[in-house]
């Protein structure tokens, strides 16, 4: 096949614009390589433009500038003992040692702005290795007007409020206990004063994953990186040693293959949204489609690496995270609301399974195995009043077609709820009794709730135990609570340099991926806030100094042939 039989041809190739891809596409140009990302969607930004935009990589120079260095050593011995021998211990230094070379580099842009969340938990503090303070960084907060004609082709997120209220997860956390603490007043004062500024300033203003993918597209900008929207990858293109070499797009209606010179990177996200593949990999009571991913992630690199011989690891897991099903299809994930004092989470049976305020992941996964599917959140009007629930804000009631499509009940005694929700009277109320004990001495005996820094971060500092308070007020409430997902965690076997492994250890010459497209550097768990979008920036990172440094060896057929 001769050179004019390409489109267009790249050093490096990035296929999908979340925050692995986008890190992939700086580091790329920064070493030297003509880099292209390619995105399917009309919007830049993949699911991490949807997320709360943490980053969890310790030892960052944001976080040791504040003096919170990390043994790295101490650090291994943390993921190993969560990954428990699912993950290389390669990989999982690799991500250690790389992760603050990886943010020295954008700390070197004057886009890139982060602060430390401080003491938003890791999610298991009490494991060596583990912190109460928490790694966790986040963008600080950004004006997407200086995106210019590339405001109009970002994807929005959840953390946007009404008349421009914007708010960081620190916000949040503060806002929270609006009715219980100084803090909580003094969050909902700066609030009133952003709208107020936005108003008169007309600033466009975003937090979270929206201000970090914001960044990272000036980052990108400044260095020349094209980024082509509504750009879908349809097959990988092979040289006849089984090599890399390039891609098969549809471009807006057109077919056009790109070069590589050093190499493909997908960054396609993972099968969110792939009915078909939630069938085949996920637990049963997982597959329903209740996905807060981006709505293009159906599991393509996943499938074209397949296509080329590729592994494939922890496909029956995802990044769980209990969630209310909109009326409206929106997927609410439940964060703070599972540490709200007065509540417990119950199953058919109406007993209790597992610690309320623990991990999401953790929290899903005791929720599948059980086969707890759905579960309820019950709380009294105790809790209603005082705390937000589902973006509905205390005091306020919960909108008519939550209790037209089932999704909330409410009765005036327990008993009655019990009735609405199908569940044993007897059992609720003794569930309730039971707990109840437990809030008035202030120790869960059952399953250790308040008892870990991270179930604490989002309870009510003002009681005894901030996670434990008697239910007793009606009437009482009760939240239908699915097993919902923030995106896949299983995906394509790779390396430490991020290279795309076959089921054999040897690797797809020109083929990496990282992000959700692949099995992650977590196995099951979850280290902390930030441990997808983390580790996706840093093995997209990996993926560019390696395609850096290595050139693919020439073939007879140079420019190979299609897969």
């Amino acid at each position: 096949m001769t050179e004019q039989a390409w489109d267009t041809a790249v050093d490096f190739l990035v296929v999908g614009s979340g925050g692995g891809g986008m890190a992939a596409g700086i580091a790329a140009a920064d070493l030297g390589l003509d880099t292209l990302i390619i995105e399917k969607g009309k919007k830049f930004g993949g699911s991490t433009a949807i997320s709360g935009g943490g980053i969890w990589i310790p030892n960052a120079p944001t976080l040791t500038r504040k003096g919170m260095v990390d043994d790295p050593g101490a650090i291994r011995r943390y993921l190993r003992t969560l990954t428990a021998g699912t993950v290389s211990d390669a990989r999982i230094d690799a991500y250690v040692e790389n992760g603050p070379e990886l943010m020295g580099l954008l700390d070197r842009s004057k886009h890139m702005k982060l602060y430390w969340v401080k003491g938003y938990s890791d999610y298991h503090p009490e494991e060596e290795g583990g912190s109460p303070l928490g790694r966790t960084i986040e963008c600080l907060p950004f004006d997407t007007r200086k995106l210019k004609e590339d405001e109009q082709f970002q994807r929005p997120n959840s953390m946007k409020g009404p008349l421009g209220l914007w708010v960081t997860s620190k916000d949040y956390h503060d806002l929270a206990m609006v009715k219980r603490t100084w803090a909580g007043r003094r969050a909902s004062m700066v609030a009133a004063w952003r709208v107020a500024s936005n108003v008169v300033r007309r600033r466009h203003m975003s937090t979270g994953g929206r201000a970090l993918v914001a960044r990272l597209r000036m980052v990108l900008k400044d260095a020349g990186v094209p980024l082509w929207l509504r750009t879908s990858m349809t097959e990988l293109v092979t040289d006849e040693r089984g090599a890399v070499i390039g891609v098969v797009a549809e471009r807006e209606g057109r077919t056009v293959r790109i070069r590589a010179r050093r190499g493909v990177l997908l960054a396609t996200g993972g099968f969110d949204h792939n009915q078909e593949m939630r069938d085949r990999y996920l637990p049963e009571h997982g597959r329903a489609n209740i996905s807060a991913g981006a709505r293009e992630n159906v599991g393509d690199g996943i499938r074209v690496g397949q296509q080329l011989g590729a592994a494939v690891d922890l496909m029956d897991d995802a990044w769980w995270m209990p969630s209310v099903f909109h009326p409206m299809g929106a997927v609410i994930p439940l964060v703070s609301e599972r540490c709200i004092p007065p509540s417990v989470i119950v199953n058919a049976q109406g007993e209790r399974f597992t610690n309320e305020s623990s991990p999401y992941v953790n929290f899903v996964h005791d929720q599948l195995e059980g086969g707890h599917v759905p579960a309820w959140f019950v709380m009294d009007t105790k809790a209603k009043n005082r705390y937000p629930f589902a973006q509905v804000l205390p005091n306020m009631p919960f909108p008519q077609g939550f209790y037209d499509s089932g999704v909330v009940h409410r009765a005036d005694t327990l008993p009655e709820l019990a009735a609405q929700i199908g569940v044993p009277a007897d059992k609720l109320v003794a569930t309730i009794e039971r707990f109840n004990g437990f809030a008035r001495a202030g120790k869960d005996e059952d399953f250790g709730r308040g008892d870990s820094a991270y179930d604490r971060y989002y309870g009510d500092p003002t009681m005894k135990n901030p996670n434990l308070d008697e239910i007793v007020k009606g009437p009482f409430y009760a939240i239908r609570c699915e097993a919902g997902d923030l995106g896949t965690k299983g995906g394509l076997v790779c390396d430490e340099n991020s290279r795309v492994l076959r089921a054999d250890g040897t690797a797809i010459e020109g083929l990496f991926a990282t992000g959700n497209t692949t099995a992650s550097v977590m196995g099951n768990e979850y280290a902390g806030a930030g441990a997808t979008i983390g580790p996706s920036m840093v093995f997209g990172y990996l993926a560019a100094k390696y395609a850096a440094a290595h050139t693919l060896p020439l073939s007879k057929s140079t420019e190979g042939a299609s897969a």
